[in-house]
């Protein structure tokens, strides 16, 4: 059948087609899926429409949650917990999956919050949800310029942090039950407040003994960074040298390319009848122990690679000593 306006008909669809050019030059074939002529003129209407405002009046066309999605994995490539990232994008695609980024309401993110908790999830659990559909759509309006703006999002309270460290008793005995190998990791953590894989992957190329300064190229946050290295810690390398060319810490000879929390940690801590310990807890421990001998939050904050101050008010209990004068005004006879 003749072509009219862009549309026709195919022998083998119940459905108009469209096939046309449009204002801005891209040509759009394909079906319209509706049977009703004036409903496909529409259609054909609503995309000349849409050209012409994204040509000539910089509209911007819609952007799908996925087409985001895509694009968010992409920069954050690097990071060390991507796959906590990838995981979470695809619990969200159930909730975002059909939407394009403008359609995304206060609503939509209420349906979020209600879904999880339904499935049992932790305030904790709901926020790291949040956090990342906050941060992509903040990504997507101020770097890509894909929306305009977007729903205020609010993380859930009564996430309860985690407040687990070892007292000097405790970190002893963890030591001694530990392997050789995992030893010195723990007692590397413990001084400088570096994290697991931090720890594993340090290479020697990166590591300065007489500027007693160790260079991470691959932290949490994707920032390098650069550690100051106290006597614990350059005694730990110092042991370290000559075990393996490239890496400092090895097991049998070779880089440790496996998870800390194995068998052998919880071995060790079942000997030194440690309960509810994870290996991260020990830079937990590092921070609190810097706090109870009088360490600066905004110190703190340089020393373990934290981009703002929020992550180490945490620690803030542990640093009472600006409190003792107003403590001794009850004192007897003060």
């Amino acid at each position: 059948m003749a072509r009219e306006n862009g549309l026709y008909r195919r022998r083998d669809s119940r459905f108009w087609w469209v096939d046309v050019v449009l204002p801005n030059g891209r040509r759009v074939c394909g079906s319209t899926k509706t049977e009703d002529r004036k409903k496909a003129e529409a259609f054909i209407g609503n995309l000349k429409r849409e050209a012409y405002e994204q040509g000539h009046l910089g509209v911007r066309p819609p952007r799908t949650w996925k087409e985001a999605v895509v694009r968010y994995l992409s920069v954050k490539a690097n990071l060390r917990s991507i796959e906590d990232v990838r995981r979470i994008c695809c619990k969200l695609d159930a909730y975002f999956g059909a939407l394009t980024l403008d359609q995304i309401t206060g609503d939509g993110i209420w349906a979020v919050v209600q879904g999880e908790q339904k499935k049992g999830n932790k305030p904790a659990t709901v926020n790291r949800y949040l956090a990342l559909i906050r941060c992509l759509l903040r990504m997507a309006r101020d770097e890509w310029q894909w929306i305009v703006a977007f729903p205020k999002i609010r993380l859930l309270r009564g996430e309860v942090e985690r407040d687990r460290w070892l007292t000097r008793e405790e970190a002893k005995r963890l030591i001694a039950c530990c392997p050789s190998h995992l030893a010195a990791m723990v007692r590397f953590a413990l001084a400088t407040g570096c994290r697991a894989r931090e720890i594993s992957g340090l290479e020697w190329s990166r590591v300065d003994l007489k500027r007693r300064t160790a260079w991470l190229d691959r932290t949490k946050n994707g920032t390098p960074r650069g550690v100051p290295l106290n006597d614990g810690a350059v005694a730990v390398l110092e042991e370290q040298r000559g075990r393996h060319p490239q890496h400092c810490f090895t097991y049998d000879g070779e880089p440790i390319r496996w998870e800390l929390s194995n068998s052998a940690w919880h071995t060790a801590l079942g000997k030194a009848g440690i309960e509810d310990f994870r290996f991260h807890d020990l830079r937990h421990t590092w921070a609190s122990w810097h706090r109870q001998a009088g360490t600066s939050t905004d110190e703190l904050k340089d020393l373990g690679g934290w981009k703002s101050r929020v992550m180490v008010d945490r620690y803030a209990k542990f640093g009472t000593e600006h409190l003792a004068v107003a403590a001794a005004r009850i004192e007897a006879g003060a």
